[in-house]
């Protein structure tokens, strides 16, 4: 079993992931009091951070060679970013395992690991309404400030789609921890809080010690939000911007051959129909 889809012609296969999508999506607005508590917690953590950070400079207009407009447009943006990068929709992946539904998406033409990245994609879908209420109002607040420029704008969106990308996949292996054993709530709260820090999504990594902001920019989560937004604050785009979004690159390609890996040695522990 690979990380591609099965053998059928590709207008199945596109129908097939579409209506996964579309399912995921739709599943998040099922519970109407979860999307609005969802939308209002999103937008106060806008008005919270942009508060906190406002309050850190005071005065300043510059803290460790950051300017206080920076600073605050790059965490308002992170909250943003956060939202709709890991809504850990890899939940949903051991849902399937408890109940055995996952024997079904195996035997399917179109494998398993497309429909489960397409789930997270409609996962993501579904916190936009949050998202675009927080981005409002940060907006409002006068809290996000256009990109350094016109150029750092544009290396931005491709970082984001790259970043978007390397979340998926991580997110999708460590739902496949859910192979070995069932209960995966204590891996899943620790990869949670490691992935939210080491992102650079609560503290910028230019407010680090260098030794840690050196062994943080080793590991692929801080090319997922660091990185993007990094350069969505640069002024100065150069090579360094094409050097980032090049080890984006890498990354994904790393994390595709240690993805294909995990999900090859765990589906080798799932037993269908006796056999």
């Amino acid at each position: 079993m690979s990380l591609a889809a099965g053998r059928l012609p590709a207008r199945q296969v596109r129908d097939g992931i579409r209506a996964s999508i579309g399912h995921a999506a739709r599943a998040q607005f099922a519970f109407r009091a979860s999307t609005w508590t969802g939308i209002v917690g999103c937008v106060l953590q806008v008005i919270l951070v942009h508060l906190v950070w406002t309050a850190v400079y005071g005065d300043r207009t510059d803290v460790a060679g950051v300017a206080q407009v920076d600073a605050v447009t790059y965490a308002v943006l992170g909250v943003l970013t956060t939202t709709l990068f890991q809504p850990f929709i890899f939940d949903s992946l051991l849902g399937r395992l408890r109940t055995g539904a996952i024997a079904f998406d195996v035997m399917r033409p179109i494998s398993a690991v497309p429909v489960a990245l397409a789930r997270q994609v409609g996962g993501t879908i579904g916190q936009l309404p949050a998202a675009a209420a927080a981005l409002v109002i940060g907006l409002a607040l006068g809290a996000i400030a256009l990109p350094g420029s016109w150029l750092s704008g544009l290396a931005c969106l491709v970082s984001l789609i790259l970043g978007f990308t390397i979340a998926l996949i991580v997110n999708f292996t460590v739902g496949l921890v859910g192979f070995w054993t069932l209960e995966v709530g204590g891996a899943f709260l620790i990869y949670r809080m490691l992935a939210q820090f080491s992102s650079g999504a609560l503290i910028p990594l230019w407010f680090m010690p260098d030794w840690l902001t050196g062994i943080l920019t080793l590991l692929p989560f801080s090319a997922q939000i660091f990185v993007p937004l990094s350069i969505y604050v640069d002024r100065d785009p150069g090579w360094h911007t094409v050097g980032a979004i090049g080890l984006q690159a890498v990354w994904i390609l790393v994390l595709i051959a240690l993805a294909t890996l995990v999900w090859r040695r765990a589906i080798r522990r799932l037993v269908i129909f006796g056999g």
